[in-house]
């Protein structure tokens, strides 16, 4: 974070915010940085990645889902944009220990071990460290006494967005991520390569909301994509996996995607269209649209 921090201190804070008197290596000027640059690099990223996604992925078909609630776009936007702003305090605070070099960060590529090799074994390790722990901090907050007060809102989507990537509890959102900031204070990494990473992360993030269930043949069995995710948003205990099925299958809890055997939620709706039971608008056949309704044709374990 501190290549970020030193490119707005020489492009903007330094010559038109903060005073000459004040030296950019001053911790309150850091933190107070720190938080304007967090803030502002979330809301860019969850906003731009999620208009692009929403606009040019996302199958609007899935609006008419009898699962799919009244303004819900809007919903899950504002309560990703109220919880952001409180998850990047505790997130700061993890960055500002990185930029006074407590962390494992380097800056170039002869300071690792074994040069480029090093740098591309670290950015596997990084993807199957993070894995591995946010599926048990996921499977975690789905534990019966946790999940009501923390995670349960990030199941209000059944049928996902773009926009419910980050549409979680403060502390939901803080603990799935906590992974990928405690992964440079245990192991050597580039910073470029984290800041890449970090980019990454947030662009996954929206890929397994954006309703693009189409899987490579070959990656269906070990990748987490949206087919596997929405799985999870709709039966509730499975696939809790971030990029990979490795950890779902050991802790069997993998389910194969209902999209890949013809049940997923495209499927429910040219059913229920079939069936005279939905207009081709989303409206059923008392003349009120299926994304207001209230019954499901899929019921979770949750409920």
């Amino acid at each position: 974070m501190d290549l970020v921090l030193n490119v707005a201190d020489h492009y903007v804070l330094t010559p038109y915010v903060y005073p000459s008197s004040w030296p950019e290596d001053g911790a309150l000027r850091q933190i107070i940085s720190l938080l304007v640059v967090t803030n502002l690099g979330a809301a860019v990223l969850y906003l731009g990645l999620g208009w692009l996604s929403y606009h040019f992925i996302f199958d609007h078909n899935l609006m008419k889902h009898p699962q799919f609630l009244k303004n819900q776009v809007r919903r899950e936007i504002k309560y990703a944009m109220t919880s952001l702003p409180i998850i990047s305090i505790p997130t700061v605070a993890l960055f500002f220990f990185e930029v006074r070099g407590y962390s494992k960060l380097y800056d170039h590529v002869e300071e690792s071990t074994m040069g480029w090799p090093f740098v591309l074994l670290s950015m596997i390790s990084f993807l199957l460290f993070t894995d591995g722990c946010i599926y048990w901090i996921h499977r975690f907050l789905h534990h019966k006494s946790i999940y009501k007060h923390f995670h349960k809102p990030h199941h209000v989507w059944k049928i996902p967005t773009p926009f419910a990537s980050h549409a979680f509890h403060p502390l939901d959102g803080f603990l799935q991520g906590l992974p990928y900031h405690i992964y440079p204070f245990l192991f050597p990494l580039h910073k470029v390569l984290y800041l890449a990473l970090y980019i990454f992360v947030n662009i996954w993030t929206v890929s397994i909301h954006d309703g693009d269930y189409r899987v490579p043949g070959p990656l269906q069995e070990v990748v987490n994509g949206a087919a596997h995710h929405t799985d999870h948003h709709l039966f509730f205990d499975v696939n809790y996996g971030q990029y990979f099925t490795l950890w779902d299958r050991i802790g069997g809890s993998y389910r194969n995607p209902s999209v890949l055997e013809g049940k997923g939620p495209l499927d429910c709706i040219r059913r229920l269209t079939a069936e005279g039971k939905m207009s081709a608008n989303g409206a059923n056949t008392n003349g009120h649209t299926n994304r207001h309704a209230n019954v499901s044709s899929t019921k979770s374990k949750e409920e």
